[in-house]
């Protein structure tokens, strides 16, 4: 995802929020991430690029988060 953004592929960019990032939040435990990579594709249309790439960057850092929280989670079992 992170590559995407780099290079400014918003097509690469909605169908990872979309399929990836959604299906991995979900198998994760991650449901509020789900969601909201789902609304960021589905529930709005964007006023202009620079809107949709800064929601972008927003669920790259979520993402991030939510990936240290699952670690966190595995490694004290």
């Amino acid at each position: 995802m992170q590559h995407a953004r780099r290079t400014g592929d918003m097509g690469r960019l909605a169908l990872l929020a979309y399929c990836e990032v959604r299906r991995w939040a979900r198998q994760a435990g991650e449901p509020e991430l789900a969601d909201r990579s789902t609304a960021l594709i589905t529930r709005h249309p964007y006023a202009s690029r620079d809107q949709f790439m800064a929601q972008i960057d927003d669920l790259i850092g979520e993402l991030e988060r939510a990936h240290s929280r699952v670690i966190g989670r595995h490694a004290s079992l």
